[in-house]
């Protein structure tokens, strides 16, 4: 049985369909506003003649997602340019209503939304970050109507399809399970809905169906970037290879593929092991090149023996330069190696990044206690985040570029609060992300995400 969700009253108010013409914005500033009280990003654009992406280009802090506009902000005015029509255009009749660019955006979940097992409380916390996002760009003018149906495991996800308001949707979130793909995929691809697929499942359906955007990336795929990445941004350093003598460990493939890499390009790199004593621990190091470090374990308890020596190491030979890489493991142990990632200029290979010291991030876990009365559940990374920062990302391309748009680098200069999304094409067939970061722990107790 179909089941409709709604949650408090985030979505009563999104509903009002507002159409939005895109315009070229000019690099000339018109004028200065200052806000008054109750103004909003689209009455404001309104009043100026502008389009809301065109003040947003004008004010590159709006960008930010869960922007507050706020009474005495000052904001650039840009003119408004509008597009030209050539001769060789052909007429255009009045813009389809059709278009989701000029009306509100049908999104749908599909995802158990229960609160039976595990699976269903966080895909929960997950689509309340989605209505968070819903209500985030409800202030930039975009309307969105949401539909959700609770598609546990054992629930055949073709009677979900035979609701009417699943063949309205534009875009569709889910599912969680591999069994549910085949009928889902046939779904999209006869009504020409984008499906977006948010979490780790088996769907070979992406190698022919172009309506899917697979956001989770396979640890293998995510290795071979790290190694590819990592042997680029430390092309002139010495790597130094720490056994850690984990018959459990998974990492060989990276340290292995950094090996192969470097011999490849000529880079040097020593062996040592947690076990070596004072001296041969040394030796691995460089004194006439910065060093990188890398284990071949995640483990905290061997990273933790790990810092001892190389503190140890540095009271020896204070002028060693050494820099720490890990894994994305790692993250989870910033509460008690802060400090060591800080002094050792750590870089950590992830698909994410939470920081609970940034602005956006407290912002958006005090809304999350206010709207739902209780606090994310203590996992990385955030679901409810995962779930904001996913939805806000779709919603808004949808709004820009309607059914063309494809997540590609560059289309929404999107500062996400957690996880940051890019795609290309997999082959003839549908989209799947490719962005992996650095998170970078600088030693004036910085921390940056870079990005490729």
């Amino acid at each position: 049985m179909t089941r409709l969700l709604r949650y408090y009253t985030l979505i009563a108010a999104l509903f009002l369909a507002v159409g939005i013409t895109s315009a070229q914005v000019t690099e000339s500033i018109r004028g200065l506003h200052k806000v008054k009280k109750k103004e909003t990003i689209f009455g404001i654009s309104k009043m100026y003649g502008i389009t809301i992406d065109q003040l947003i280009e004008a004010n590159p802090e709006m960008k930010t997602p869960d922007y507050e506009l706020k009474k005495g902000t000052i904001l650039k005015i840009p003119f408004a340019t509008m597009q030209l029509q050539t001769q060789e255009a052909p007429k255009q009749e009045t813009p389809s209503t059709n278009d989701v660019r000029n009306r509100e955006i049908r999104l749908g979940v599909m995802l158990p939304l229960h609160d039976i097992n595990g699976d269903g409380k966080r895909m929960v916390e997950y689509y309340r970050g989605v209505l968070m996002a819903c209500d985030s760009v409800k202030k930039l003018g975009i309307s969105v109507n949401v539909h959700a149906w609770n598609t546990p495991e054992d629930w055949d996800i073709r009677q979900t399809l035979l609701d009417e308001n699943a063949a309205k949707c534009d875009i569709i979130i889910g599912p969680l399970y591999s069994k549910q793909m085949d009928a889902l995929s046939s779904f999209v691809e006869k009504h020409d809905i984008q499906l977006v697929i948010p979490f780790s499942i088996n769907a070979p359906q992406l190698t022919t169906n172009r309506h899917i955007f697979q956001i989770y990336q396979t640890p293998n795929e995510i290795t071979e970037a790290s190694v590819n990445r990592f042997v680029e941004q430390f092309r002139d350093f010495h790597t130094v290879i720490i056994d850690c003598n984990d018959s459990t460990s998974r990492k060989g493939a990276f340290t292995t593929g950094i090996r192969r890499q470097m011999e490849q390009k000529n880079m040097t790199y020593s062996l040592t092991s947690l076990k070596s004593d004072e001296d041969a621990f040394s030796k691995a190091f460089s004194r006439s090149k910065s060093n990188v470090v890398v284990l071949n374990t995640a483990r905290s308890q061997e990273l933790g023996v790990a810092f001892s020596k190389i503190n140890g190491l540095k009271v020896m030979v204070p002028e060693l330069n050494i820099t720490m890489f890990g894994y994305t493991e790692w993250l989870m142990y910033t509460q008690r190696y802060l400090e060591n990632f800080y002094k050792y200029n750590t870089y950590i290979p992830s698909t994410f990044n939470y920081n609970p010291l940034t602005t956006a991030t407290q912002r958006i876990e005090q809304k999350y206690r206010w709207n739902f009365h209780s606090d994310m559940q203590n996992r990385l990374p955030r679901l409810a985040i995962t779930g904001f920062d996913q939805a806000y990302f779709f919603l808004r391309g949808l709004h820009k570029y309607g059914k063309t748009f494809n997540g590609a680098a560059g289309m929404l200069g999107y500062a996400p609060v957690q996880t940051p999304l890019q795609f290309e094409r997999y082959g003839n067939g549908g989209l799947r992300n490719n962005m992996l970061i650095f998170v970078h722990y600088a030693p004036d107790h910085r921390v940056e995400t870079i990005k490729f």
